[in-house]
């Protein structure tokens, strides 16, 4: 199977679409996170994290183009992954500071961003069991036929020292004519 066909094949899969639409979620996410960084610090209740916020929104559009566009899709995954890993030490340590007024919103975020997490994860190993899958060489029997010789010099080969086993033959009482054996 060529390159193209395989990538063809692995376009359709369940796992190829689970990925495209974490990609596209991500992309969402990154704009965003880029065009309105101080609203969503604030609703994922990380105060004052407008740069913080940029700076993830950059990464998320980053890997949802990679996943789409990328070439490997599975590396890309596990980017995000990291980035997921990220976003949980940031959630945790928003939820955890003293003093935070949005602390629960960094708590919903935290549970949220886990959820997350686990579909990119599950993703990412689908995609790697695939790719494995698709990468390997694909053996080409069209030149073989199975006969060890032409199929004009095969015909009738079987029958020059073929004998019937008893358990085989018809009966003696249930044949109709006597046998006759016709030489090849």
């Amino acid at each position: 199977m060529q390159t193209t066909q395989r990538k063809q094949v692995w376009r359709r899969t369940q796992t190829a679409k689970a990925a495209r639409g974490l990609a596209w979620f991500s992309i969402g996410l990154g704009v965003a996170q880029v065009l309105m960084p101080r609203v969503m610090s604030r609703l994922s209740g990380v105060p004052g994290g407008e740069a913080l916020m940029r700076a993830y929104g950059v990464r998320e559009i980053a890997t949802g183009v990679g996943i789409l566009w990328g070439g490997h899709p599975a590396r890309w995954m596990w980017g995000r992954v990291a980035g997921d890993a990220l976003d949980v030490a940031t959630l945790a340590a928003a939820h955890l500071t003293p003093g935070n007024p949005l602390a629960g919103r960094a708590k919903g975020a935290l549970a949220a961003v886990a959820a997350v997490t686990v579909a990119d994860i599950a993703t990412a190993r689908a995609l790697q069991v695939e790719q494995r899958q698709l990468s390997r060489p694909v053996a080409d029997y069209s030149d073989r036929s199975g006969l060890p010789a032409d199929a004009e010099q095969m015909r009738g080969a079987a029958l020059d020292d073929f004998e019937a086993p008893a358990d085989m033959l018809t009966p003696e009482a249930l044949r109709p004519y006597p046998e006759v054996r016709a030489s090849m």
